[in-house]
C-alpha cells in the first residue's frame, strides 16, 4: 500500500535535491502522509506549495505539543512562528508532559522579549 509509494532513503535524499513537479512533491509528500510519516512529508508538502496541509500540520504540532514538526514546518514555509503559537505549543506540550518540547517552546516564545 503506501508504503511502497514512500522512497528509501537514499531516494528520498535525491528527490529532496531534485526538482520535482508540485504534483509529483505532493504524491510524495501524500504518501508519507498516509503512512503518518508527517515530518518527512513537511519538505515534499514544501515543494508542491501545499501551503494548506502545511498550515494544517502546524496547528496539529501546536496541539500535540510537537517542537520538531512546527520547526519542519516554519522551515519549508520560510518562516518563525511568531511568539504566541510557540506560547501554546508549550502549553499542549506541558499538558501532554512532553517537557523538553515545553522548555524549546518556552525559549522560543520569550525569545523576542529579550
Amino acid at each position: 500500500m503506501a508504503k511502497s509509494n514512500i522512497p528509501n532513503p537514499l531516494e528520498r535524499r535525491h528527490l529532496i535535491e531534485k526538482e520535482l513537479s508540485a504534483d509529483q512533491a505532493l504524491a510524495i509528500a501524500m504518501a508519507y502522509l498516509e503512512d503518518d510519516r508527517r515530518a518527512e512529508a513537511v519538505v515534499f508538502l514544501g515543494k508542491a506549495g501545499a501551503d494548506d496541509q502545511l498550515r494544517a500540520l502546524a496547528d496539529q504540532a501546536v496541539e500535540n505539543g510537537d517542537g520538531f514538526l512546527l520547526g519542519e514546518v516554519s522551515r519549508a514555509q520560510g518562516h518563525e512562528p511568531d511568539s504566541d503559537v510557540w506560547a501554546r505549543l508549550e502549553a499542549s506540550a506541558r499538558r501532554l508532559g512532553k517537557l523538553r518540547y515545553a522548555e524549546s517552546a518556552s525559549r522560543q516564545a520569550n525569545r523576542g522579549d529579550a
